[in-house]
């Protein structure tokens, strides 16, 4: 296969299996990494064969679709990994980052170089052209941390959860998911690979991503798509870890059994089985959620898996489900105009879809929470939840409090 690059010559495309790479996030160069990593297998990658900012508007997931076709071609392509059974990941490779709001500048898509693999026992490079050979360098600590208010101060942002719910007990909408952020300065540039290690070790069962500065690990699958089958997890309700065995185990009782983070979790299945049923010509979503007991909160959690009924990339699904009510809120429309009139700030990524997509329309693609865009010494960490009409302001800065610790943590250490 080539990959186009505009009006210049198309660059040839070559996928070789390799032996066991060990730690994927260890062969990342210190340049612009793009990692999309879990459990220890996932997709990292570096340099650029080329590299868009999608335009903003209604229309982008589709713009973003026919960019890729374009830049992926049609020539036959040499895969010694994917050629004799088709396997995602195999091949070209573009990862993504798209804004929340649509209508906010910055989503990107770009397809590196070099991409090393690993999924189920097999591992393999795929380089793109003359793919640049970088050498691993140590990773670098960033120093000390400071904090500082982001767009809005603690204070200001329990009187805008306080005006939100106040509107949801109006009956003006069911639920709006608010988000702030946290601005961290470091004494030196941060390394996003020591970001990325930190989180991958913490976090194994979160997708650990790094798109064009955006970075996080993630506990929420927007959608996978292998072939026509697809999955989704879904994830609304929050609680912070107890302080031991018995005190999780009370307070994941008591998660379940909470009306408003029932209520919640009910919304955002709602939403993917509205949206998603169209698409699919099978569709299984859970009657009760689960509990997803990560190291700092416990969540309601349920799997979603389905079939599509047609030839839809997963970047159609993707366009399909966002914004979901887990990030946006019901009913959508309302949800997101709230937000525009009361968060505050500009999400950019945040909440945004983050993953991979393939030349066959294959790929993974995670909701960036638990993240930050970072920018040299400088680091915009993002949080949020659902707000209800009995929302207490206190508890969801709590909240928010305990989401930001993931971020903190890669930071510090």
């Amino acid at each position: 296969m080539s990959v186009a690059l505009g009006t210049t010559r198309p660059l040839p495309v070559r996928t070789t299996p390799v032996g066991d790479p060990g730690d994927l996030l260890a062969s990342l160069p210190r340049t612009a990494p793009y990692a999309w990593v879990r459990n220890g297998e996932g997709l990292v990658g570096w340099g650029e064969a080329a590299r868009v900012t999608v335009p903003p508007g209604p229309g982008r997931f589709a713009w973003a679709r026919r960019w890729l076709a374009t830049m992926f071609g049609d020539a036959p392509a040499y895969d010694d990994v994917g050629d004799a059974v088709r396997t995602p990941g195999s091949g070209p490779v573009a990862f993504g980052s798209f804004t929340f709001d649509e209508d906010a500048a910055g989503s990107v898509l770009v397809v590196p170089r070099a991409v090393l693999a690993r999924r189920d026992g097999r591992a393999w490079l795929t380089t793109i052209g003359d793919a640049p050979l970088e050498s691993f360098s140590p990773l670098r600590e960033p120093g000390r941390i400071t904090y500082g208010d982001g767009s809005l101060s603690a204070l200001q942002w329990e009187h805008v959860v306080a005006r939100a719910a106040r509107r949801i007990r109006d009956g003006e909408l069911e639920k709006v998911v608010l988000a702030r952020d946290l601005v961290a300065t470091a004494e030196r540039p941060i390394d996003v690979r020591l970001l990325l290690n930190r989180l991958a070790r913490r976090y194994p069962e979160c997708y650990t991503f790094s798109v064009a500065g955006l970075v996080g690990a993630t506990p929420e699958l927007l959608i996978r798509r292998t072939g026509q089958e697809i999955e989704s997890l879904v994830l609304a309700g929050t609680t912070a870890r107890g302080t031991g065995p018995a005190d999780d185990l009370a307070r994941g009782a008591a998660l379940f059994a909470s009306p408003k983070d029932r209520h919640e979790h009910e919304c955002a299945i709602a939403s993917v089985r509205q949206t998603l049923a169209p698409l699919c010509s099978s569709l299984d979503t859970p009657d009760e959620p689960e509990l997803l007991m990560l190291p700092n909160v416990q969540h309601l959690a349920s799997h979603v898996t389905g079939r599509l009924a047609d030839g839809a990339s997963v970047l159609d699904v993707v366009a399909a489900m966002h914004p979901t009510a887990a990030v946006g809120g019901t009913p959508t429309r309302t949800a997101i105009q709230v937000i525009r009139e009361l968060e505050g700030m500009d999400r950019a990524g945040y909440a945004g879809p983050v993953g991979w997509i393939d030349a066959h329309g294959d790929g993974e693609w995670g909701i960036a929470l638990r993240s930050g865009l970072i920018q040299g010494r400088r680091a915009r960490l993002f949080a949020g939840g659902g707000i209800m009409g009995d929302s207490d302001p206190a508890a969801e800065l709590a909240e928010a409090q305990a989401k930001f610790r993931v971020m903190r943590y890669a930071l510090e250490g």
